[in-house]
């Protein structure tokens, strides 16, 4: 075992990049319990039909259509939406966000990102437009926003669709509007790594009432009654033992925010003028999800590497995660795309190596962060 020259000592348990809320039995098992009587398992019953109503309000949009994963939510966006040709992209995100467009037979298109918020870089935007483009698939990272409106007016001028990957941004809100209101379909993932979540699952959100119909059907098959099959859908249904989790889920998420702000507001205190440690940018435009709090790591100034750091936290039982490293751009099934060149995508490649997701999960104390900080100061 090697031995450990700094003062601070391992945490006795390990400390992980996040942990779900998991709910008290008792509640799970009153939810169980009246599934149970219902005899109502999957197919839009009360507990899906409940959740979707209140995610409707939570998160102030118009339409919600609830899916098993987020995933396979953004398939049937793209399936919604009639995609073909081209999508321009972002490469600094979740591998489900470029392959949702390979299941579409549909070519990524890599745009570099902006170096501050990190989001695809709108200026760059249109210069990667060609006849083949039918729409830009924008992410909200770690719940930041896109700028959703310099996006919508490229779109809007070159009659292409926005769709939005909002994985990490639930509650977010721009001026007090739901993300979801802006381009036209947004997806949200309820993987048990997000803030809210039903184990697994999804949502994808829309202001058009006739997408609501489509969108449905996809996701069951094509079916629209017991003798009728409209198009050819998939499986996508949330099933009610999801929905009755994400129910409970939902009476926590005003505590587990309220904790993760305040373990936030520790880590920047601690690392505010820490030389090559370099903080998300402040912004009283959109609320914040607390989904991630994540740091770059300028080696120069810091005078170690991200990857020398994510390893050396380990040894203290602090386990952080490259998010997002390495770039999708530079996976095998996509590095041979001229727009996954490095000459295209500088910003993003230099980003890639800096990214660091710190813990963050309601159950961590001040103190517990303070000295996940007080480690990373003398790794320094």
């Amino acid at each position: 075992m090697q031995i450990l020259t700094i003062q601070n000592k391992p945490f006795d348990q390990p400390i992980y990049v996040t942990r779900p809320i998991l709910p008290s039995l008792d509640r799970i098992t009153e939810k169980l319990r009246e599934i149970w009587d219902s005899k109502w398992l999957t197919n839009n019953g009360p507990q899906h039909c409940l959740l979707e109503n209140q995610l409707k309000n939570i998160l102030k949009v118009p339409y919600l259509s609830l899916f098993n994963n987020g995933t396979i939510a953004l398939i049937i966006a793209c399936q919604s939406l009639r995609l073909t040709g081209e999508v321009i992209t972002t490469p600094f995100t979740f591998p489900a966000t470029p392959h949702v467009l390979t299941w579409n037979n549909i070519k990524p298109i890599f745009c570099d990102i902006d170096p501050v918020t990190m989001n695809i870089d709108a200026d760059k935007i249109e210069s990667m437009i060609t006849p083949q483009t039918s729409a830009i698939l924008g992410v909200h990272v770690y719940g930041t926003p896109c700028d959703v409106v310099k996006i919508q007016e490229i779109a809007d001028k070159y009659g292409l669709k926005v769709i939005y990957d909002a994985a990490h941004a639930f509650g977010v809100e721009i001026d007090g509007m739901g993300i979801g209101n802006f381009g036209d379909i947004s997806m949200m993932s309820f993987h048990a790594t997000k803030l809210f979540h039903t184990v697994e699952g999804g949502a994808l959100i829309f202001k058009e009432s006739n997408l609501k119909t489509r969108i449905d059907f996809l996701k069951n098959f094509g079916i629209k009654n017991e003798e009728e099959v409209v198009m050819p859908g998939i499986n996508g249904k949330m099933n009610e033992i999801q929905a009755a989790i994400g129910l409970v889920v939902l009476d926590y998420i005003e505590d587990e925010r309220n904790k993760r702000k305040v373990l936030v507001d520790t880590y920047k205190e601690c690392l505010k003028d820490v030389p090559g440690i370099k903080l998300l940018p402040k912004d009283k435009i959109f609320s914040k999800s607390y989904q991630y709090f994540v740091i770059r790591i300028e080696e120069e100034m810091f005078g170690r590497s991200r990857n020398y750091v994510y390893q050396k936290l380990k040894e203290y039982n602090v386990f952080t995660r490259k998010y997002f490293s390495p770039l999708c751009s530079n996976y095998p099934c996509y590095k041979q795309l001229p727009s996954a060149s490095i000459t295209n995508l500088p910003v993003a490649n230099i980003v890639a190596q800096q990214v660091l997701s710190l813990p963050l999960y309601g159950d961590l104390t001040p103190d517990e962060i303070e000295k996940i900080c007080s480690i990373l100061l003398e790794i320094k």
